[in-house]
């Protein structure tokens, strides 16, 4: 075996584990979003509950924070190392912004008057925080997986031949973009 057959190999086995990863995640949510669905036969369901504005600005934010990863691969590709720095820092600093947004749609929320747990909470915030909870969990991952590429882009260990890390990294990222906004629109229209 030559060392690009065994790099090539390596390279389908990591994004078959991530793939592996995803779908496992994707249940998750689906288990989670089913359990929304047979709740809301319960009395105490909120019909009337709307999204935080937050969380509409969240969802814009993740999708540019896909479009900028996605732009350093490209940019990667062409071992354009400049724009390639630039596009990693801009993907984490949409990445930190999307998470701030989150927590101030909690906020939001808590403001209005729902809360998400105790004795004055509700099971449809308390299923919107678990939701929103449980992608922050995941975007934690992706934001300390992508702190690990802008680590190894200036260890110079990326460029047109070799990205394996950068590739993994957007493919995670599109995954966390694809499914919020799943789960965002599935909040907003199953009320």
């Amino acid at each position: 075996m030559t060392i690009e057959e065994h790099k090539a190999r390596t390279a389908r086995s990591y994004k078959l584990l991530l793939w592996f990863a995803m779908v496992s995640m994707l249940m998750m949510f689906a288990g989670i979003t089913s359990a929304f669905v047979v709740s809301k036969a319960r009395e105490d369901w909120l019909a009337d509950f709307h999204l935080p504005n937050a969380f509409y600005f969240s969802t814009l934010t993740i999708i540019l924070c896909s479009v900028a990863f996605h732009k350093a691969k490209m940019a990667i590709l062409k071992d354009n190392r400049q724009a390639t720095t630039a596009f990693l820092w801009l993907t984490l600093v949409l990445g930190i912004l999307f998470v701030v947004l989150q927590f101030i749609g909690f906020h939001q929320v808590i403001d209005a008057g729902y809360y998400f747990t105790g004795p004055e909470s509700n099971i449809t915030t308390t299923f919107l925080y678990v939701i929103a909870v449980m992608h922050l969990v995941h975007l934690a991952g992706g934001i300390i997986s992508l702190l690990i590429i802008i680590y190894n882009h200036f260890k110079q260990k990326y460029n047109s031949t070799q990205l394996l890390g950068i590739e993994l990294g957007v493919m995670y990222w599109h995954f966390l973009d694809f499914l919020w906004i799943c789960l965002f629109f599935f909040l907003y229209f199953f009320k």
